[in-house]
């Protein structure tokens, strides 16, 4: 009877290993990046759930570069991913309305958008490519220049500057300015030589650059800013719907978690990014309810009909973003 017990212990204890299932999450960040840790979080809570799922995560495009990430993960190929939304803005362009100037102007409207009727409607878009959102994310960003601060369009007339998505290019265009085209790691040499005299980033991206050595004033993601960018926590959805129903509450649960924790180092990485500029005698310039509003204007004549006429429904999704207060 004892051997017939051990016997059965020990095949429970086979089937639930056999029962355990790892998911593997992509991105292109290192482990001490914000975005990294929001996947962590997903990850660690969901172990300490017990529900034998694992999530093992690839950084630093150890399995996916950067912008190759979506096709793969809707095809199953590749089960989690956090990435800005935009990158697939070419499979799909309603996506390239998670970039676009004047639609989120702080943190909490950005919070807003996500459980919007407009980020319904995107979901709607994910799912037909068989991927679901488990984790609502925005970062913000800001401007630098050396030739005067940068609050409003008049700013960049006559500048070259660097900036983050076609849709900011081409308003920025309108205003005047003279587009140089790079990648956020070629910024600081191009200021350092003059190529540049301004550019518009990430706060990540302007503090992990060091870009406080090279410019003389900084306008911030503050109460009111210009730049932000989508960047969720996804999941294949036939993964997801395959997972038990135990599995997938530690998952949700996890996001829901993790979800409010981004916002709140969203928040908190700005201040951060601003205090060192500060500190390194950078003037700090904050932009003005009324300097967002004229941007905004500018974009209703630049990048929103670029939008409308190379998106299906592109006039309906664009309202119902703006809707939003």
């Amino acid at each position: 009877m004892k051997h017939l017990l051990a016997a059965s212990a020990l095949a429970a204890v086979f089937a639930g290993a056999a029962g355990a299932e790892t998911l593997k999450l992509s991105h292109q960040w290192s482990d001490s990046d914000v975005r990294h840790q929001v996947a962590q979080m997903v990850a660690d809570e969901v172990k300490a759930a017990n529900v034998d799922l694992e999530i093992q995560i690839y950084p630093n495009q150890t399995l996916f570069k950067a912008r190759e990430q979506y096709t793969p993960l809707s095809r199953g190929q590749l089960d989690m991913t956090v990435l800005p939304l935009s990158y697939a803005g070419g499979q799909q362009p309603a996506y390239n309305l998670t970039l676009m100037p004047g639609l989120v102007k702080n943190h909490d409207h950005a919070a807003r958008l996500s459980a919007s009727p407009f980020m319904a409607k995107i979901e709607e878009i994910m799912n037909g490519d068989d991927v679901k959102t488990l984790v609502h994310g925005y970062l913000a960003g800001g401007f630098g220049s050396n030739k005067g601060c940068i609050t409003k369009p008049e700013d960049v007339k006559g500048v070259t500057i660097r900036a983050a998505g076609s849709a900011f290019e081409e308003m920025l265009a309108g205003a005047g300015a003279s587009i140089s085209s790079m990648a956020s790691s070629e910024i600081y040499p191009a200021l350092q030589t003059g190529v540049l005299d301004a550019t518009n980033t990430s706060s990540e991206s302007f503090l992990s650059y060091r870009l406080y050595e090279q410019l003389k004033c900084y306008t911030p993601a503050g109460e009111t800013a210009l730049w932000f960018m989508y960047q969720p926590l996804l999941i294949n959805k036939t993964t997801f719907d395959g997972l038990s129903e135990a599995q997938q509450k530690a998952l949700m649960d996890a996001s829901a978690k993790a979800e409010a924790w981004y916002l709140e180092k969203a928040k908190e990485g700005d201040a951060i990014t601003t205090k060192a500029f500060a500190d390194a005698g950078v003037e700090i310039a904050e932009m003005t309810q009324a300097d967002f509003d004229a941007w905004r204007d500018l974009a209703k004549t630049t990048s929103y009909p670029t939008f409308v006429k190379d998106t299906p429904n592109g006039q309906e999704l664009l309202d119902m973003a703006l809707s939003v207060q």
